[in-house]
């Protein structure tokens, strides 16, 4: 059969829309509530832009660092030894966060003797300490984590406010937000943050 043969039957029309305010404004509501609930979805279960103050994760993390925190991993997985967590604070005002390195892991005994780190009686080997620790502070007696129970430090352990102080004590998982994964500003020291 030739094109010629199917007529005019097949020829397409095109019928313009009539324009519909109250049609246009529900499809913005509805693309502008989408985009609003992705990013409360994505802010609350997923991802979380912190600013770090103060200089207690110093050299590793400055004061003024915007870091991303990613909350998935410990839905799902393992907190590990040396991972940088950010976790609330509940003597604090609400959305008050600290930002410090795990030391010791549920179920273990730390005690800190001068500028050693012991974890059940054996001397942690690390190098995150920015200097020799001047205090023990309650971690000078053996401290026992509980089941769900982590002690923390700072990087910079003579300007931090950690376990080591009594009101703040050792972090249960449910005060843990997130891990601290991604340094987004400033911009030249841009990067995947390592915590091994």
């Amino acid at each position: 059969m030739r094109e010629e043969d199917y007529g005019e039957e097949f020829d397409t029309q095109v019928v313009p829309k009539k324009f519909s305010l109250g049609k246009t404004l529900l499809q913005i509501a509805c693309y502008l509530g989408g985009i609003l609930l992705v990013s409360y979805l994505l802010v609350t279960y997923v991802v979380q832009r912190t600013v770090v103050s103060g200089d207690s994760m110093n050299d590793y993390l400055l004061n003024g660092d915007n870091i991303l925190v990613e909350k998935l991993s410990y839905r799902f997985g393992e907190i590990d030894r040396f991972d940088i967590i950010v976790f609330e604070v509940p003597y604090e005002k609400p959305g008050t966060y600290y930002i410090k390195r795990v030391i010791g892991m549920p179920g273990e005994t730390v005690r800190i003797e001068g500028d050693t780190v012991f974890i059940n009686g054996q001397p942690l080997e690390e190098d995150y300490g920015k200097e020799a620790m001047r205090d023990a502070g309650v971690a000078e007696e053996d401290i026992v984590l509980g089941a769900d129970e982590y002690f923390v430090l700072g990087d910079n352990r003579n300007n931090s406010t950690d376990s080591r102080v009594g009101r703040l004590g050792n972090i249960k998982k449910s005060q843990i937000i997130g891990k601290a994964w991604l340094r987004i500003f400033p911009f030249r020291r841009f990067g995947i943050l390592q915590h091994q």
